[in-house]
C-alpha cells in the first residue's frame, strides 16, 4: 500500500509527460480565441469552427497513412480540386446526380491512389516526386475540364455534407452534418490505423522497411493501400469543402501542405514509423484555430502562410531532436 502511494506521484507525472503536446496546444489556442472573441463559446461559434476544420481534419487523417509508411502525398490538394470541379461539371444542376457522382469520384480517387502507389512501389520513384507529378497532372485535368474558370453548379444534395446544419439539437441547437462526417471518417481511419493488421504493417514499413519485408510484410501492397486511403480521404474532404465553399478552380490549393503540417503537429515523424490519427486530426483543429486567431488579430493572409511554414519547420525540428535523444 505504501509503495503504491509513493509511486503514484511519479506515475502521474510520467502520464502527464506522455500526453501529446498538440492537445495542450489546441486547448491554449481555444482559450486565446475565447479571450479575444467571447462569442466563440456560443454553439454557433464553435460549431462553425469545427465545420470549417472538418475537411482538413479528414484529409490529415488520410494523409497520415502515407506519412507513417515513410512517404508523402502531395496530390491530395489537387484531388480535392478535381473532386469539386468534376462534380460540378457532371452534376448539370441535377439534384439526383449526387448519388452516382460521389461514388464515381471515390472510384477516381482510388484509381489515383493506386497509380501513386504503383509508381512509388514498383517504379521506385520517390513519393515526393511521384505525387508532385500527380498533383500537376490533376491540376491540369481540372483546369482543362473547367476551361480555367469556375463552371457548373453543385446541387443542394451534394452541398448537404458540407453546408447543412441539423437544427433543434438539445444543448447546441445546431449540429453541422460536416461534423458527423468528421466523426464517422475519423473513427474509420482510427480503426484502420490503430486496430487492424494493416495499421501495424504500415507502422512496421515506416519504422524499418527491410525488417518488415523480412518479417513477411507485403511492403508494396501495404504502401499502395496507404496511398489509396489518402486519395479517397481527399475526395471526401473535397466533397465537404465544396459543399461549404462552393466551386473554385483552386479550392484545394495548399491543402496538401496543411495536411502534412497538421500531421507533424500531431507528432507524426516525416521519416515514417510513428503517427496517430486522433493526434493528426487534432493538429488540423489546432491549425484552424491558429488561422482563426490570426484573423481575429487582423493579420493579413501572407502572415498565415509564414506562420504555417514556421510551424512546419519547428515541428519537424522538434521531432528530429526528440528522435535523436531517444535513439528512435
Amino acid at each position: 500500500m505504501t509503495e503504491q502511494t509513493l509511486s503514484t506521484p511519479g506515475s502521474a507525472r510520467r502520464r502527464l509527460l506522455q500526453i501529446n503536446p498538440v492537445y495542450v496546444l489546441l486547448v491554449a489556442l481555444l482559450v486565446a480565441i475565447v479571450l479575444l472573441n467571447p462569442a466563440f463559446m456560443e454553439p454557433q461559434g464553435y460549431m462553425n469552427y469545427l465545420k470549417r476544420a472538418a475537411a482538413l481534419a479528414i484529409l490529415s487523417g488520410g494523409a497520415l497513412y502515407v506519412i507513417v509508411a515513410g512517404g508523402f502525398d502531395l496530390s491530395v490538394g489537387s484531388m480535392m480540386t478535381l473532386t469539386v470541379i468534376g462534380s460540378s461539371m457532371l452534376a448539370s444542376n441535377d439534384p439526383n446526380s449526387t448519388y452516382w457522382i460521389i461514388p464515381l469520384m471515390l472510384g477516381i480517387g482510388a484509381l489515383v491512389g493506386l497509380i501513386n502507389g504503383l509508381v512509388v512501389s514498383y517504379l521506385r520513384v520517390p513519393s515526393l516526386i511521384a505525387t508532385l507529378g500527380m498533383m500537376i497532372t490533376l491540376t491540369g485535368v481540372a483546369f482543362v475540364w473547367s476551361g480555367g474558370a469556375p463552371r457548373g453548379y453543385l446541387p443542394d444534395t451534394f452541398r448537404f455534407f458540407g453546408r447543412f446544419n441539423i437544427t433543434g439539437v438539445p444543448l447546441v441547437n445546431i449540429f453541422p452534418v460536416a461534423i458527423i462526417c468528421l466523426v464517422v471518417l475519423g473513427l474509420i481511419l482510427w480503426w484502420g490505423m490503430h486496430r487492424t493488421n494493416l495499421g501495424r504493417m504500415i507502422h512496421a514499413i515506416g519504422d524499418n522497411q527491410r525488417a518488415a519485408r523480412l518479417a513477411g510484410v507485403p511492403v508494396e501492397r501495404v504502401r499502395i493501400t496507404a496511398f489509396i486511403v489518402s486519395s479517397m480521404s481527399a475526395v471526401v474532404a473535397g466533397v465537404i469543402l465544396g459543399g461549404r465553399a462552393g466551386v473554385s478552380v483552386d479550392i484545394g490549393s495548399g491543402y496538401e501542405l496543411q495536411a502534412i503540417t497538421a500531421a507533424v503537429l500531431g507528432g507524426a515523424q516525416l521519416l515514417g514509423g510513428r503517427g496517430s490519427v486522433p493526434a493528426a486530426m487534432t493538429g488540423a483543429l489546432a491549425l484552424e484555430a491558429i488561422f482563426t486567431l490570426l484573423n481575429l488579430l487582423g493579420l493579413p493572409q501572407p502572415v498565415r502562410q509564414v506562420v504555417q511554414g514556421l510551424i512546419l519547420i519547428g515541428a519537424v525540428a522538434l521531432a528530429m531532436y526528440r528522435r535523436k535523444r531517444t535513439g528512435r
